[in-house]
């Protein structure tokens, strides 16, 4: 394992610092966002996917350590272009690779979250009509519920 020093080399600092597409995208035709409950990172990710299935542009935004943002910069920067298959093809170890510093299994969780997100965004597609602020259930409120 590298020392934590080591973890944030220039790229991952440059990231980390000057991120690749964060902040909002009204344009976004599928969106997830999860976080890690143990250390508190949050990830954000929208997609806009074309009719043919590729990733014509990506966002991301969130809070978190260093390495949970960073590997989320360098994931958008990565994916923009790619087809749907390209990206069931991405993988958790693909992940770490991109990132480059070796990580520690706890620190792998921060780095694997953004990836954890895209896979689900990619099926989770945004209705352009739902003005509301939230996912809809359908199911009865805590309320009515007897």
């Amino acid at each position: 394992m590298t020392s934590e020093q080591d973890i944030y080399e220039e790229h991952v600092l440059d990231h980390y610092e000057d991120p690749y597409h964060r902040g909002p995208f009204d344009e976004a035709t599928h969106a997830h966002e999860a976080d890690n409950p143990l250390c508190g990172d949050q990830i954000h990710i929208a997609l806009k996917l074309s009719a043919e299935g590729k990733v014509v542009e990506a966002w991301f935004d969130g809070e978190g350590c260093v390495i949970s943002q960073a590997s989320a910069s360098m994931l958008i920067e990565t994916i923009e272009g790619k087809t749907l298959d390209e990206l069931q093809e991405f993988s958790a170890e693909d992940m770490l690779a991109l990132f480059g510093p070796k990580l520690t299994p706890n620190r792998q969780k921060c780095c694997l979250l953004s990836w954890q997100v895209l896979r689900s965004a990619v099926h989770s597609p945004l209705d352009p009509n739902d003005e509301s602020d939230g996912p809809n259930f359908s199911g009865p409120s805590l309320g009515e519920e007897s």
